[in-house]
């Protein structure tokens, strides 16, 4: 036996064979033509616009389609005969799209046409098993019961209604850490994570906005700044500023604004105020036996 490359030489290379234009199922223009018209109807079948072979004894005839609803699309009809035959038969015939049709966009999945904003009342969207920006809370639980990664979860609640820090758990509760995490299966993954701080970092409240380069400083060194717990504190916190645009939002700790709480306004007449004398101006006083005219007059030649 030769070897594998000695029988690779010894394979013949394949050979592709040119469709030849069959002479006979090019001259059925006038049987192509009236299956076209018995599909489409009289009035909708344009001219002929071509043919070409599709196989051995088989070819495509085109004709335009006068229907306003398919500008710029076309009938093709199908013909083809069999070997050693004469007679020409039709073998399909539809409407195909031309090089100026109008047709519709690629169709899409709909988990990829969802857009940010997009889910409204009562929507749902179930994060799939196969997720990859979820993991089991499992694979990141330490020896306590509480995430390695993400030391956030171990933060005592905060109740809204009361405005309180919920510190004090009742004997037999179980701790707030344990609260936090039994009420999920899966939490943000590393790759969720990472994926969420570009999507953050490169958004309107990243450093790379003219509102950002404008501000008087970073949103770290901003008093109305709190910071987010876990990894992604490091790099994101909430602006808590209810004047600013980004109120409510996470922004970058190199975000900014010109809501920052030490930003000091440059405006005139914002500072001490300062008299103004007006010594080039003048006042005209009514005066009794005094016509105004003669007022006016001795003025300016007391300026002068």
């Amino acid at each position: 036996m030769p070897s594998d490359e000695g029988q690779l030489l010894t394979v013949s290379p394949v050979r592709t064979r040119t469709a030849v234009l069959d002479a006979a199922c090019a001259e059925a223009t006038d049987l192509a033509r009236d299956a076209a018209q018995d599909l489409a109807g009289v009035g909708f079948v344009g001219d002929h616009e071509g043919v070409f072979p599709d196989d051995e004894r088989v070819a495509t005839h085109l004709f335009g389609c006068l229907d306003k609803a398919y500008r710029g699309w076309r009938w093709a009809v199908t013909v083809s005969r069999a070997a050693r035959a004469r007679t020409v038969t039709v073998t399909e015939t539809a409407l195909v799209p031309g090089p100026d049709s109008l047709l519709a966009p690629p169709w899409v999945p709909w988990s990829e046409r969802v857009r940010p904003g997009d889910l409204g009342v009562g929507d749902l969207m179930p994060a799939p098993e196969d997720d990859d920006r979820l993991v089991p809370v499992s694979l990141l639980e330490g020896d306590e019961g509480v995430l390695d990664w993400d030391d956030s979860l171990g933060a005592a609640p905060f109740d809204l209604a009361a405005g309180l820090s919920t510190e004090s758990v009742p004997d037999g509760e179980p701790a707030p850490a344990e609260h936090a995490v039994g009420r999920r299966s899966r939490v943000l993954s590393a790759i969720g994570r990472d994926e969420t701080a570009a999507r953050w970092y490169q958004s309107e409240h990243g450093p790379g906005t003219p509102l950002a380069r404008a501000a008087p400083g970073p949103c770290v060194t901003c008093g109305f700044l709190t910071p987010l717990g876990g990894p992604l504190g490091r790099a994101f916190g909430v602006c808590a500023n209810e004047y600013a645009p980004d109120d409510g939002r996470v922004v970058s700790l190199d975000h900014g604004c010109g809501a920052h709480s030490e930003a000091v306004s440059g405006r005139p007449g914002t500072g001490a105020i300062s008299p103004v004398i007006d010594e080039v101006g003048y006042d005209l006083v009514d005066m009794p036996g005094v016509a105004l005219a003669d007022t006016v007059f001795e003025t300016l030649d007391h300026e002068s």
